[in-house]
């Protein structure tokens, strides 16, 4: 087995190499988050038995990802084939008076609503396929609708049952929601940011529009409601499938929704099965003949299996950085270059880089590698475990969807038709400088102590 030094060298460059390949788009991520870890667990005297096991270690955690991530693009397909959401979304661009600002700032607010459940991938399941045709409409960018509410749903993760906090609470002694309680100041502003943040999103896209020859707030929205709902019903008149036309299978496509809807946010089921029950009862619906069923699933099997395929290769990139002690070496080497005279302040630095270390840790390695270490430093300059715990989920929970290691984040890219890299170009600098901000003003107001 490889030394500490040579693992933490051997992690950093497979990260290196694997996040640079899916910034420049020069492969596809499946290629990179297969092939490069391999390589990298050779190096370190792994066999392919290991290497196997590594692989199997992966798959556990993001089985029911891949299961949810298929299913749920059929489900969302086969709404978007009827037409189910088309007269919300007509309403919706209405609303908005032909404004990006008030569109960015109700992505906000439905983004925080959504994801009281603490479930990423929910959260994204019920945002992006609704609101996605809303910014087609308007010809604001994808990007920032990814944007907002992955800054939305990051804040929101420090609710007592979100991943940070119970991480952090398993480490630290104090229960989640005494965490949380403590947070809760902190929470309020980040909310308040994430609007302000939104709004600014709206004026950017206000303006692009306008110099593409669309005055923002003279939009005529009646227009570019019936341009949508056009472009919608050429879509479906393409289409190979015959579907029911009643209006009972608008209500119970509808009811189906709600109820699904409902499951997700109370807990009452998983999400993989949610949607694999949603998915076949939508065929039996709308879709008579076994042959109009094979049709839809023909038709949303490329791009459904092609992300799974992509969540599925981050399973050998976790597994083998995982299983090697990579990701535990590369938390501990970053604290162990750190100067003597930081020691009453690591908490607060490591907060700093909370964001950047999301894309070069996990979350696991960050909470239950770094936070220990920097615990035990803090405390010996009389900085409590509450304190330490406290700077490092504010510095890092703004990260949960950046990292391009996040399941979660690859299910939003894929209900988006987004761009890894592309987005982490937008979302990247937007979340530090957002960490980097509430970092410093907790510090200020001693949260950290």
């Amino acid at each position: 087995m490889a030394s500490p030094f040579a693992l933490t060298l051997l992690g950093l460059a497979i990260i290196a190499v694997t996040v640079g390949l899916l910034l420049k788009g020069k492969t596809h991520p499946i290629v990179a988050m297969t092939l490069i870890p391999i390589v990298g667990a050779v190096f370190t005297g792994a066999g392919v038995a290991e290497i196997s096991d590594f692989y199997t270690d992966g798959l556990d955690r993001v089985m029911n990802v891949v299961v949810m991530f298929i299913f749920a693009i059929i489900y969302f397909g086969i709404l978007s084939d009827v037409g189910l959401f088309e007269p919300v979304i007509k309403a919706l661009i209405k609303a908005t008076r032909g404004t990006p600002l008030l569109v960015t700032l109700g992505t906000a607010a439905i983004a925080i609503v959504a994801h009281l459940d603490g479930s990423g991938s929910t959260t994204f399941l019920l945002t992006i396929p609704a609101l996605l045709p809303l910014y087609e409409a308007m010809r604001m960018s994808r990007y920032v609708l990814l944007t907002i509410v992955a800054l939305s749903a990051s804040v929101m993760n420090m609710l007592p049952w979100g991943g940070p906090v119970g991480r952090a609470s398993s480490v630290v002694g104090p229960s989640p929601n005494e965490i949380w309680a403590h947070l809760l100041p902190v929470q309020g502003v980040a909310i308040v940011l994430v609007f302000i943040v939104a709004a600014i999103f709206g004026l950017v896209e206000g303006r692009r529009a306008s110099t593409s020859g669309q005055t923002e707030g003279t939009v005529d929205v009646d227009a570019v409601a019936e341009d949508f709902a056009r472009r919608q019903q050429e879509e479906r008149a393409k289409l190979d499938f015959t579907q029911r036309k009643n209006s009972w299978v608008t209500w119970a496509n509808a009811l189906i929704t709600v109820a699904l809807i409902g499951v997700l946010v109370s807990g009452l089921a998983s999400p993989a099965p949610a949607f694999l029950v949603g998915t076949a009862l939508l065929l039996v619906i709308n879709f008579a003949e076994l042959e109009d069923q094979s049709d839809v699933l023909r038709r949303h099997a490329p791009t459904a299996l092609s992300m799974a395929g992509v969540i599925l290769a981050a399973a050998m990139f976790l597994g083998i950085l995982d299983g090697t002690g990579m990701l535990e070496q590369i938390a501990l080497s970053l604290i162990a270059v750190l100067p003597e005279a930081v020691g009453p302040y690591i908490h607060i630095i490591v907060g700093l880089l909370g964001v950047p270390l999301d894309l070069a840790t996990s979350t696991d390695a960050y909470y239950f590698s770094v936070l220990p270490i920097v615990q035990q430093t803090a405390e010996a300059f009389g900085v409590t475990g509450m304190g330490a715990a406290s700077a490092m989920i504010v510095g890092n929970v703004i990260g949960t969807f950046v990292s391009p290691f996040s399941p979660a984040l690859w299910l939003a890219l894929g209900l988006a038709r987004g761009e890894m890299g592309k987005y982490i170009r937008l979302a990247f600098p937007v979340c530090w400088a957002f960490s980097v901000l509430l970092v410093l003003g907790s510090w200020t107001f001693g949260i950290f102590a």
